[in-house]
C-alpha cells in the first residue's frame, strides 16, 4: 500500500505522542538509568519491609555511616534515593512460647535500636509516625525511619500493649510470623488452631483500625488474610508479599483472588525482592535445600541450629549455585499487579537485610533502587505511575487509615475515659 505524503507528519506525531504516553520506553539503557536517578531524589520513595534492627542484634554496626555488610546504611539509603524505610520490629515466632514477657521485651529492644540511630545522627534521620511526617522527612532531605512490627507476639494479649506500641511509634503489625500465634495462623505453618484469626485477633483489628495502625497480612494464612478482610475497616497492606502466580503453592505470597480483594479494600501489596518471593525456581531451589537439611539431621542424629543450618546452607550453595532472580523479575510481578488490581495498589516492600544472600542481580541492596524505576521506563510506565509505586500508593492507603481512626473510637481510649 502506498502512504500518502502528506499524512506522513501526521503519522510521525502519532507515533511520537505514542512513544511520550509510553514514557522513555524507547531511550537508552544509559538515558533511562539517569532518567531514575533523578526520579528517585525527586519522588517519595518508601519501602515498607527493612530488616535493620535484627540484623544490628546479631551483629552491630553504625548504619549512620558506611558499613561493610548488610543491605542498608545512610551513604547506600541516600544513593538509591530511598526515603522512608519501615524499620522492621521483628521477633522470632519462638519467643511467644518462651518465658512469659521476652517477646515484649525483645520488641522494646529492637525500637531502640531505630531510636539510638536517630538519636546518634539527627542531622541524618528522624522518626516518622505519619504520612506528613514521612512528607516532611523527604522535604528536609532526611531519612525518615518508620517502623512496623513484624509478628504480634509482643502484644501478648494485651491491648493496653498494642496501644503501648503504637505511642512508641509502631505504625503497621504483621499479625503472626512463621508460627501461629494468640492472633492468627500463620502461612508458614501446618498447624493452625485458630482457623484464620482468633476471637483476641479480631480484637486487635478493630483497635488497629481504631489507633491508626495499618494490618498487615504478610506471613498470615489464607483463612486470616479473608478474617481480616471481613472484619478491618481501614485498608490493609501486605507489608512484604509477592504474586503467588510466579509461585504457585506458597502461600506466603498472595493468589489473584486476594490480590483484587485486597485491592478492593483499598490496600496495596509491597513487592518482596528475595528471589524465592520471585520466580518458582528459587523457591523450589530453597524446597530442596529445606529437604536436604532435614535428611541429614535424621542421617546424621545432629540437632537442628542456627550454626548447623548456616554451614549445610554453605555446602549446599557451593554444590548446587543458587538461583538468582533478576530485576525483571521484579518488574514482572509489580505487571501482574497492575493487570490484576491496577497500578493505585502495588508499591515496594523489599524485605533488605531480611532475606540473607538471595537478593536478584541488580536489586542487592537500597542504593540499586534506580535499577528498578529503569526498568519500570523501559516497559512504558509512566511518571505518574511511578511516583506511585515508590510511594504514593502506601502514602494514600496510610491517610486512609488514619482517617479511619479518626472517626473511630477503640476499647483502649473508651478504657482511658473510663466509659468502659
Amino acid at each position: 500500500m502506498r502512504l500518502d505524503r502528506s499524512a506522513v507528519p501526521l503519522l510521525a506525531l502519532a507515533l511520537l505522542l505514542v512513544a511520550c504516553e509510553r514514557g522513555t520506553s524507547s531511550s537508552t539503557a544509559e538515558d533511562r538509568l539517569a532518567r531514575a536517578q533523578e526520579l528517585v531524589q525527586r519522588d517519595i520513595v518508601i519501602d515498607t519491609h527493612i530488616d535493620v534492627p535484627y540484623r544490628l542484634a546479631e551483629k552491630y554496626e553504625d548504619v549512620t555511616q558506611a558499613t561493610d555488610d548488610g543491605n542498608f546504611d545512610y551513604p547506600r539509603a541516600r544513593a538509591g534515593g530511598l526515603d522512608v524505610p519501615f524499620m522492621s520490629i521483628y521477633t522470632p515466632a519462638e519467643y511467644e512460647f518462651e518465658e512469659a514477657g521476652k517477646a515484649t521485651r525483645h520488641a522494646e529492644r529492637m525500637i531502640d535500636f531505630v531510636t539510638d540511630i536517630v538519636d546518634r545522627a539527627p542531622e541524618k534521620f528522624m522518626l516518622v509516625t505519619s504520612p506528613d511526617e514521612a512528607e516532611a522527612a523527604h522535604a528536609a532531605g532526611k531519612i525518615g525511619l518508620a517502623m512496623g512490627m513484624e509478628n504480634g507476639a509482643p502484644i501478648a494479649g494485651d491491648l493496653g500493649l498494642l496501644k503501648h506500641f503504637f505511642d512508641r511509634g509502631i505504625r503497621y503489625i504483621t499479625l503472626a510470623h512463621s508460627k501461629a500465634n494468640h492472633i492468627a495462623d500463620s502461612s508458614y505453618d501446618e498447624n493452625r488452631p485458630n482457623g484464620g484469626l482468633s476471637p483476641f485477633g479480631e480484637k486487635v483489628v478493630h483497635e488497629m483500625n481504631a489507633l491508626g495502625i495499618m494490618v498487615d497480612v504478610s506471613h498470615i494464612s489464607d483463612d486470616a488474610f479473608w478474617d481480616v478482610l471481613r472484619i478491618t475497616t481501614a485498608p490493609p497492606i501486605a507489608s512484604h508479599s509477592s504474586a503467588r502466580h510466579f509461585t504457585p503453592g506458597f502461600e506466603r505470597n498472595m493468589s489473584d483472588e486476594m490480590i483484587k480483594a485486597l485491592a478492593d479494600a483499598g490496600g496495596v501489596i509491597m513487592i518482596n525482592f528475595g528471589s524465592a518471593f520471585l520466580t518458582e525456581e528459587a523457591n523450589r531451589y530453597n524446597s530442596e535445600q529445606d529437604a536436604a537439611y532435614k535428611a541429614m539431621l535424621a542421617d546424621t542424629g545432629k540437632e537442628d541450629t542456627p550454626e548447623e543450618r548456616e554451614a549445610f546452607r554453605d555446602s549446599y550453595r557451593a554444590a548446587h549455585p543458587y538461583p538468582y532472580a533478576t530485576v525483571a523479575d521484579v518488574l514482572d510481578h509489580i505487571d501482574h499487579v497492575r493487570l490484576v488490581a491496577g497500578i493505585d495498589h502495588v508499591g515496594i516492600g523489599s524485605d533488605f537485610d531480611g532475606v540473607g544472600d538471595s537478593l536478584p542481580v541488580g536489586l542487592k541492596d537500597v542504593s540499586q533502587y534506580p535499577n528498578l524505576v529503569a526498568g519500570l521506563l523501559e516497559r512504558g510506565y509512566s511518571e505518574e505511575d511511578i511516583a506511585k509505586v515508590l510511594g504514593g500508593n502506601l502514602l494514600r492507603v496510610w491517610r486512609a487509615v488514619e482517617a479511619v481512626a479518626a472517626a473511630t473510637v477503640g476499647e483502649t481510649e473508651r478504657a482511658a475515659a473510663g466509659t468502659e
